[in-house]
């Protein structure tokens, strides 16, 4: 992680950056990915450090925005630079324990010409009453209220211990002795290892050798649903491939079909890091046409991606009403074209990393009365703590695994289609 304590000139140029980070999610509706190209130029640490501090902004900001509003005589505007520049000033502290100094050095400068006077203000009397800790950080109210009706308060609680610390790194193993092997970390399932994260990926034991890729547990799950006896096998919308490695890595033999050459050559140089090998299609699923019919599809559709909060902490800001219902359109158009490129008595594999219903459990009871020619085959997982619904399927929320870090929120179910 980055020195929380830069506070020198170049630390204000970090800061500005995650200013401009902060805009393009909040106000544009960038991704965190996208809106990092702002850092192109910056030095690593300075880069690196703008991410942080956008990315701590985003997980305590309606807080962050309760401390503010408590210091002013009027509320700011949600859009106002004054709003935005405490913001970051006030995540610093709470979350990469800044200075007091720091904080309020690097802050000034980004309110240069403007409200300047009111920023040192509000910083002022906040600091000096000393800001909370914020270790369960309150999640935007839709997405509560959201999350509320459809998990329980126990989940909403959850979810807001887990957005307050970015999760562990999850490493998934090309074979089993590899895995055996490997010294850092604990196993929480066949073939994976959880590490604390931080440092570069790229040093880690075995990264040269092509011993393991990062994949988050959750999301390994659903390649763990394809039957062994299946071989050739279809990872539809593939990139950027921990799952068509992992089928790979279990014997199939794959097809990787994505529709972005970008994202297919990263699947590709991880292939080859690995060893291990796939075909792969540049195409779009809703066109694409396959000469033969597939023992197993995986398909991992497009989707909200409200699950990966803990990471990526903007999709809670994205992920619109509007959004979830685009994802859930596109989920059915997927579904519906996917289950006809399967085998008669071959399975297909649907995941979604998001906690929206609308997307997981909803999707499937609607394909299931659509599709009688499809069951659905009960699940079972070999990931310790994580069990399947009493449906079939597995749901995976916030809170479970808790102690060992937690998981991305995950839905994934089994379909068998019928031998006849």
């Amino acid at each position: 992680m980055p020195s929380p304590a830069r506070n020198s000139e170049e630390g204000v140029e970090a800061r500005k950056v995650a200013l401009r980070m902060l805009d393009a999610v909040l106000r544009r509706g960038q991704t965190m990915d996208n809106a990092a190209q702002a850092a192109r130029g910056l030095p690593p640490a300075d880069a690196a450090l703008a991410s942080a501090i956008a990315g701590e902004t985003l997980r305590r900001l309606p807080d962050l925005d309760e401390l503010i509003d408590g210091a002013t005589r009027q509320p700011l505007p949600d859009d106002s630079k004054s709003r935005m520049v405490l913001r970051l000033a006030l995540a610093q502290k709470i979350g990469l324990s800044t200075p007091d100094h720091a904080v309020v050095a690097t802050a000034l400068p980004l309110v240069d010409g403007g409200p300047r006077r009111l920023v040192h203000g509000v910083l002022g009397t906040l600091l000096r009453k000393g800001l909370p800790a914020i270790d369960a950080p309150r999640l935007p109210e839709e997405v509560e209220r959201r999350w509320r009706d459809a998990w329980g308060d126990d989940v909403v609680t959850a979810a807001r211990r887990a957005i307050a610390h970015r999760p562990p790194l999850d490493l998934s193993f090309a074979n089993g002795e590899a895995c055996a092997s490997y010294s850092d970390g604990i196993s929480l399932a066949p073939r994976h290892r959880r590490l604390d994260g931080g440092g570069a990926v790229t040093e880690l034991p075995g990264f040269g050798q092509g011993q393991w890729w990062i994949q988050d547990l959750a999301a390994s799950l659903p390649a763990r649903l394809i039957p062994s006896e299946a071989v050739a096998v279809l990872d539809a919308c593939a990139a950027p491939g921990g799952k068509t490695m992992q089928l790979a890595a279990a014997g199939h033999r794959v097809a990787a079909l994505d529709r972005s050459e970008s994202r297919l050559a990263r699947l590709s140089d991880n292939l080859k890091r690995t060893g291990l090998h796939a075909e792969t299609v540049a195409a779009d699923a809703l066109e694409w046409i396959p000469e033969t019919l597939y023992d197993a599809v995986l398909l991992d559709a497009p989707c909200s991606a409200t699950g990966t909060f803990r990471r990526h902490p903007e999709v809670l800001y994205r992920a619109r009403p509007e959004i979830i219902e685009q994802s859930a359109e596109l989920q059915e158009r997927l579904l519906s074209r996917t289950a006809d490129w399967v085998r008669p008595g071959g399975s297909l594999v649907y995941a979604v990393c998001s906690l929206e219903p609308q997307e997981g459990e909803f999707r499937i009871e609607q394909f299931l009365a659509q599709r009688p020619d499809y069951r659905l085959e009960p699940a079972t997982t070999d990931v310790a703590g994580v069990a399947p619904h009493a449906r079939g399927w597995v749901r995976v929320l916030p809170g479970m695994l808790e102690a060992e870090g937690g998981l991305d929120g995950f839905f994934t179910a089994h379909l068998v289609r019928s031998a006849a």
